[in-house]
């Protein structure tokens, strides 16, 4: 079983269809104009459901990571150490994501980064991050 796969649905297939074409979606909201990410059907913000996709610029900040050197779920015993993060979308939202071809120890917090995309399987492309 691999646990590293989304399970694309109706209210998410805009988003994995983007990441496989190289494109990073959020969601807006129409209500309160706050953008939010992960994409879900409503606004955490204001509960409403009047949100659209909007491509988002791709740049972001590391506001904190842990690298991680022991994980024992498949597939992730294969890729130990990486980094783990959460950063700071441009358009406002956080994000969990990991940071990829970067060396540990020039990770810093504030550290610019743009988003780029890692093949999860033949079908479904993974949002991660790399130094600007």
């Amino acid at each position: 079983m691999r646990f590293d796969l989304p399970t694309p649905d109706t209210s998410t297939r805009p988003f994995w269809d983007a990441a496989r074409d190289g494109r990073f979606l959020i969601k807006r909201c129409r209500a309160c104009a706050r953008a939010h990410y992960y994409p879900r059907p409503f606004c955490p913000h204001c509960w409403s459901d009047d949100v659209d996709w909007e491509e988002a610029s791709g740049r972001a900040s590391l506001y904190t990571w842990s690298v991680v050197h022991q994980n024992d779920l498949p597939p992730w015993p294969d890729r130990v150490p990486y980094v783990a993060a959460v950063v700071d979308l441009e358009e406002g939202p956080r994000a969990m994501t990991n940071i990829v071809d970067c060396d540990f120890e020039s990770l810093r917090v504030d550290m610019p980064l743009r988003v780029a995309f890692r093949a999860a399987d033949d079908e479904v492309m993974l949002p991660v991050f790399r130094p600007a």
